[in-house]
């Protein structure tokens, strides 16, 4: 029998810098895979919650012009 530790060595959760407004929303399959295949073309693939904080920054300053 071997005397071998195993050490679950999880990668710690990262969090947004600044803490801010809990926002829970339900968003339908299609718009999923759209923020996903965004998120997928940006150079350091954010998750899915930061983007779409980017997504909503980018449609506010558009609506903004």
């Amino acid at each position: 029998m071997s005397n071998a530790s195993h050490v679950n060595m999880k990668t710690p959760k990262k969090r947004a810098p600044a803490t801010g407004e809990l926002v829970g929303i339900r968003i339908q399959p299609e718009i999923a895979k759209a923020i996903d295949d965004w998120r997928r073309k940006q150079a350091d693939l954010p998750g899915r919650p930061e983007a779409i904080r980017r997504l909503v920054e980018l449609g506010l300053r558009g609506k903004a012009k």
